[in-house]
């Protein structure tokens, strides 16, 4: 559905099962006939053959294309990056690309290797929010961390070492969330490109939390701060 409604021309062809009826596929095939997309119906049986995970549909889509730093600056009023160190699990991956795109996040940044792409699994567990925000990939996470402090953006770790406390720093101005993979953290040479390492407090026996979950509340910090001053 959302692909539908943001990037239509990236699907090919959708199968449909015959004889179903569901108002969302209703809705979806609305969207498709409208976009004057291909459409097929076949039974479940084939369906099956194609995707035994599908709700009564198959859709045909070309991947996501990556966008570059500047075009996502350039679009950001008050630039709100997150930068993601070495996230490695699809499911992180797409729950923080649902709740940055809710957040109004500009962009996201990966870096090219030993990171989660843009998978089936991370467009689902986003839930159509992929479709809505821009991401890139990079070849060196902490060089373009340099280049982002020169326009101005400061790079904000997320560190459970660290005595600040994420609500003390002023998130009002340009800012670039840095959050580490889900065992290692932050590395080194990441870390130390930071302007400023905060922290979570965990008064009980966990050590950390699900990277997912750090960032949604360090996400919304965000958000809460630049509403109140606006």
């Amino acid at each position: 559905m959302e692909v539908l409604r943001a990037s239509p021309k990236r699907v090919s062809k959708i199968i449909v099962q015959q004889d179903i009826d569901n108002q969302k596929i209703k809705e979806i095939l609305a969207l498709a006939r409208q976009h004057h997309i291909s459409l097929l119906f076949a039974s479940r049986k084939h369906l099956d053959r194609t995707d035994r995970k599908h709700q009564g549909l198959v859709a045909f889509i070309a991947p996501k294309g990556f966008s570059s730093i500047d075009t996502i600056l350039e679009t950001a009023k008050v630039p709100f990056l997150v930068l993601l160190d070495n996230i490695q699990d699809p499911q992180n991956l797409g729950a923080i690309i649902r709740t940055a795109e809710g957040a109004g996040v500009d962009g996201i940044i990966l870096p090219e290797r030993r990171a989660a792409g843009l998978t089936d699994t991370v467009y689902s567990i986003s839930a159509g929010a992929l479709e809505y925000i821009k991401v890139t990939r990079v070849t060196n996470l902490a060089r373009t961390m340099d280049e982002l402090r020169k326009k101005g953006i400061w790079m904000v770790g997320a560190e459970s070492s660290s005595p600040k406390l994420w609500y003390k720093f002023d998130y009002t101005g340009p800012i670039g969330l840095v959050l580490g993979s889900e065992g290692k953290g932050l590395r080194p040479l990441v870390k130390k490109k930071c302007d400023e390492i905060l922290s979570l407090p965990l008064p009980g026996n966990i050590s950390s939390l699900n990277v997912s979950a750090a960032a949604a509340i360090f996400i919304y910090e965000v958000v809460r701060q630049r509403q109140q001053s606006s």
